[in-house]
């Protein structure tokens, strides 16, 4: 169920019974991201410019960009329609080249733009990311205000395109600790979206598989209190009826993608991805683009997906 990004021979053969044996990461290669005009190094004022790989859509929103087209290498029946992603490595990617924090931030919001696009482009019909766990209520304060107020800023800037481009925003997750203007902000985009259907991109923001366990069982047991439920009616439906996904039509993902080298799932989704196909790949977040989705996707469309079954 899981992927080191390596190559599988067979598409869907009956035949093909286990993965390539031989998993392995590719070396880093040269940085795919330049330009970057930051301020002084500890500081988390926002980066000027971010300027990102040519399949970026540099500074842009989706607004006004023509679809991309599908490789050759996938087939449109096989898409999956839910792919989850933990956008990892930013603050690596900006230490590595002595850069503050925020401009690893930035430039990971450039490659979320670009994820956007390929999923719009390519027919997935729910792309959920984890922006910000909560475990990291820990980190430096300047940090997590520097990232919910990115947050404001990136929904404010991309809302018309979300509109105009029929892109539905959710957003899941704890909302107790969130600023009144952000909780206003998030109310309003998933309203003025809310009937939009080509994408739904779900964001998880003070958000763990753990919280929505719990989240899900204090809502049952409610229920039960109330009377509006027998215990002996309590089952995985009841559950899954009350985890924070029951936003969407498709509240499983069929692929999750780590990225940064990182072999975990570190507390997202934890229900739902029970069956969910792992794809781990070494990019820092910033540096995942059209290319590394594409192998992503590869790979998921060789994979046999039993759900504990066995193929004949």
């Amino acid at each position: 169920m899981f992927s080191f990004r390596f190559p599988v021979p067979l598409v869907n053969s009956p035949s093909s019974h286990s993965f390539h044996s031989h998993f392995y990461y590719p070396l880093y290669h040269r940085s795919q991201t330049q330009g970057l005009a930051v301020t002084k190094r500890g500081s988390f004022a926002a980066p000027a410019c971010v300027a990102l790989r040519d399949d970026a859509g540099e500074g842009t929103s989706l607004a006004g960009e023509s679809p991309e087209p599908l490789p050759d290498e996938l087939s449109p029946e096989l898409m999956p329609k839910h792919v989850a992603v933990i956008m990892d490595g930013n603050g690596r990617w900006a230490k590595l080249r002595d850069l503050p924090p925020s401009a690893g931030h930035q430039a990971g919001v450039q490659s979320l733009r670009r994820m956007v696009r390929l999923c719009c482009s390519w027919g997935i019909k729910v792309l959920t990311v984890f922006a910000f766990s909560t475990d990291n209520w820990v980190r430096p304060k300047v940090e997590v205000d520097f990232l919910l107020k990115l947050f404001e800023r990136t929904i404010n800037s991309e809302i018309d395109a979300f509109k105009r481009e029929g892109i539905r925003i959710s957003v899941i997750g704890d909302s107790s600790k969130l600023p009144e203007s952000l909780l206003r902000l998030i109310a309003s985009a998933e309203e003025d979206t809310k009937n939009n259907t080509r994408l739904q991109l779900i964001v998880a923001v003070s958000y763990s598989g753990k919280y929505d366990v719990v989240q899900a069982c204090k809502s049952v047991a409610k229920k039960v209190k109330d009377g509006d439920l027998y215990v002996d009616d309590i089952n995985e439906n009841i559950i899954e009826q009350e985890l924070e996904t029951n936003c969407t039509e498709f509240p499983y993902p069929d692929l999750l993608i780590r990225t940064s080298g990182e072999l975990r799932v570190s507390n997202f989704l934890l229900w739902q991805l029970a069956y969910t196909e792992l794809y781990f790949n070494r990019d820092l977040w910033p540096d995942f683009g059209k290319d590394e989705f594409a192998e992503a996707l590869s790979s998921f469309q060789q994979r046999q997906r039993r759900y504990g079954g066995r193929h004949s």
